[in-house]
């Protein structure tokens, strides 16, 4: 059993850049949310212990709301884990405290979790109080005790691999399947590699800083084995050099790819009480491979572990990550291999939305998708995430909308059939559609220049809503024809592509999240990386607050700006913008000086000369002539990423430009479509490139979209993705 009830005892927002703000502490119920970005102390009456124990978790901002919030419970997806174990006299606040900084800042930036539990139990009378730092109270070491008194309480092993574990799991969704690592310093070590060497399918990788390796041949061992065992022998079990040499040894399999043993060579306690060497010994000779880091000049405080511990942070989520990936790709290719229709050369019938005119409402229908043709492709669409394009095409201010047709040009897809000639990618393919093709011809001068993106190769068809060979795909229950849309129409359970529209990924990505490549997200990580090319220790200004934006401030801050003004009419999209790295908030609406407009606010108050990069992210032409006025004399540069409505033009006085600003434009962030969504796709599966909370609402089934679509005008949705 584990508790069945959560109470929070306090809450710290954690500022990026390595501080925390001061603790604001209340007494609180389980339904209050987890903040994303904060850490939290939490209490619960164990069963294990029998008394209340107290754990710090860390979550971060991709993490969102408490998933016992009904709002957000359907959303919710298991988050990585790192458990730390805290080491001698310490409870579950020291390492928060002081290391927290360094590891929550790396935790922030790869999006996984970090539970720190108590050392042992407390705060109860029944609990013998012994006036020793190496026994009772603050040294547990992580083993459940089976002499009195200590047996009623000291279970520290069974509620660290067992209750806690699975109240994470069933209570917050995190470290669910297994999506758990482990470390910690000194005893915190010795529980860390003793609980990962016994329970390997449970831990995805282990470290630990100046561990206890061999306890039962030193003093802290000795000593609170007598004291917590029966039997001198039932000590082996929580020795970490006896097990890997147990374990590992008749058959030479490692249970890990690595596990990394950071020592500092001035630790006081190095020869008589950690004892790393014998643990190594006893991994050459079982063929585990162990990495011992060892460092000069540095004790056993935890100054050391505070000096390191965002490198083992990496380590550990760089290894959650993949192994989340690879579950992803099983049950991807389970699912794709018994609902994917294979008809090659044959018409498919599916459900699809329908765009029948502008300003109406999707209809679902059964449609009839035939084959693909010459240098064509058809895939099954097994996620579609929801673009402003799509909404803006629908209400009627697209010039080059055409009805029926059928929406949606950013999704995740796997190849049903391929048409003759081509050789780029087969059926059973993991691919991104892209608005944006490439070719990749020697004779296309767009593809075979570094200075755009804009492949024309099939761009007059795709405009005309009709396949290259200008004829179309798609038929309606009449046997009509139904336009396509962007060269993409992936409201549909099947769609027919050009072969140069195809982003072939590695199929562990998972397909619901990395559709978001196939156009908003890459868009606004495109223009600062490309269009841009941001510098470190810049100053950036990013006018509207959606996906685009945000993706827009998330590559300002991987690329080093100094100061990120948000600009945006609704406030409540602030703390997203704050949380990817935007460093001042700005509502138009409401500025200190009402006589100002809002170029005059950033570029004079805000700043003394204006930002060196502007972004306009809403296609309003009074905010793109906004976005430029507050570039910097000289040399800013403004960049127009939102797509205006039909008709509207853009103004500025001439003299903005003659004092030497710069204004231009980008289509899909200037990426490379073939070429760079596997890049993208790559560094995401690699830890490197967190997206998931863009996706704010899911949906299951096409026939959802219209309710995707009502999302997506309320206000606080960034990305509705529809799973197929």
């Amino acid at each position: 059993s584990i508790a069945s009830e959560v109470e929070l005892v306090s809450k710290i927002k954690v500022v990026l850049g390595g501080k925390m703000n001061n603790p604001s502490i209340s007494s609180s119920s389980a339904e209050d949310l987890l903040e994303g970005g904060c850490y939290h102390r939490l209490s619960h009456m164990s069963p294990f212990t029998g008394t209340k124990m107290t754990f710090g978790l860390f979550v971060p901002t991709s993490y969102g709301s408490h998933p016992l919030s009904s709002s957000s419970s359907a959303k919710k997806q298991s988050m990585p884990v790192l458990f730390w174990l805290s080491g001698l006299t310490c409870d579950d606040t020291n390492f928060a405290t002081k290391a927290g900084s360094k590891a929550f800042e790396a935790a922030e930036r790869q999006s996984i979790a970090i539970v720190m539990p108590d050392t042992s139990p407390r705060n109860d009378e029944s609990i013998p109080d012994v006036d020793s730092y190496d026994l009772g109270i603050g040294a547990g070491f992580y083993i459940d005790a089976t002499k009195a008194p200590y047996d009623k309480h000291y279970q520290m092993y069974s509620y660290i691999n067992t209750e806690l574990s699975a109240l994470l799991s069933n209570v917050f969704q995190i470290g669910a399947n297994g999506l758990a690592s482990i470390s910690g310093h000194s005893m915190g070590g010795h529980g860390a590699l003793t609980i990962a060497l016994r329970n390997p399918s449970s831990y995805v990788s282990v470290s630990a800083f100046a561990p206890i390796c061999n306890p039962t041949t030193c003093p802290w061992g000795q000593k609170v084995f007598n004291a917590y065992l029966k039997e001198p022998s039932d000590g082996n079990q929580y020795d970490a050099t006896l097990l890997l040499s147990i374990m590992t040894s008749s058959n030479n399999t490692q249970l890990y790819d690595d596990i990394w043993i950071e020592q500092g060579l001035s630790d006081q306690f190095l020869k008589e009480q950690l004892l790393p060497s014998k643990f190594i010994e006893a991994a050459n000779q079982s063929g585990q491979k162990v990495t011992l880091r060892e460092r000069e000049g540095f004790d056993h405080s935890y100054h050391f572990v505070a000096a390191f511990i965002s490198q083992h942070v990496d380590f550990h989520a760089q290894r959650l990550h993949k192994h989340k990936q690879q579950q992803r790709q099983e049950q991807e290719q389970s699912s794709s291999s018994s609902s994917l229709t294979s008809s090659p050369g044959k018409s498919i019938t599916c459900k699809a939305m329908v765009a029948r005119g502008p300003k109406q409402p999707l209809t679902l229908e059964v449609i009839t998708v035939q084959p693909p043709q010459t240098n064509e492709v058809r895939v099954k669409v097994l996620a579609n995430a929801l673009c402003h394009t799509d909404v803006y095409t629908l209400d009627g201010h697209d010039p080059e909308g055409l009805f029926p047709c059928i929406l949606g040009h950013e999704a995740g897809c796997i190849v049903e059939s391929v048409g003759p000639n081509v050789t780029s990618v087969q059926p059973g393919d993991h691919v991104i559609p892209c608005y944006t093709p490439q070719c990749c011809e020697a004779s296309c001068i767009f593809c075979q220049s570094p200075k755009t993106n804009l492949c024309p190769k099939i761009r007059g068809t795709q405009g005309r809503g009709v396949m290259p060979d200008g004829t179309v795909r798609f038929l309606d229950s009449n046997g009509k024809p139904i336009y396509h849309f962007m060269g993409c129409s992936t409201m549909a359970e099947y769609t027919v592509l050009a072969e140069i529209s195809c982003a072939k990924i590695r199929k562990e990505a998972q397909l619901e999240k990395a559709c978001l490549f196939g156009c908003g997200v890459s868009t606004g990580l495109g223009a600062v990386w490309n269009t841009c090319n941001v510098e470190v220790h810049s100053t950036v200004a990013v006018f509207g607050l959606g996906a685009v934006g945000l993706a827009v401030i998330q590559g300002a801050k991987i690329s080093g700006a100094s100061k990120i003004i948000a600009i945006d009419v609704n406030p409540k999209k602030f703390p997203a913008a704050l949380e990817q790295g935007a460093t001042h908030t700005v509502d138009p609406t409401a500025l200190p000086n009402p006589n100002q407009t809002i170029q005059q606010h950033i570029a004079g108050t805000l700043t003394q000369w204006g930002v060196d990069y502007s972004f306009d992210c809403t296609g309003n032409t009074n905010v793109m002539r906004s976005a430029l006025e507050c570039a910097h004399r000289g040399w800013g540069t403004s960049c127009i990423i939102g797509v205006a409505a039909s008709g509207h033009e853009i103004s500025t006085r001439p003299f903005q430009l003659v004092t030497g600003r710069v204004w231009k434009g980008t289509a899909f962030g200037g990426f490379k479509s073939r070429r760079d969504v596997p890049i993208l796709v790559n560094k995401y599966l690699d830890g490197q490139l967190p997206i998931d909370h863009y996706i704010t609402h899911t949906f299951n089934g096409v026939e959802k979209t219209n309710e995707a679509i009502d999302a997506l005008h309320g206000g606080d949705c960034l990305r509705a993705v529809v799973r197929y």
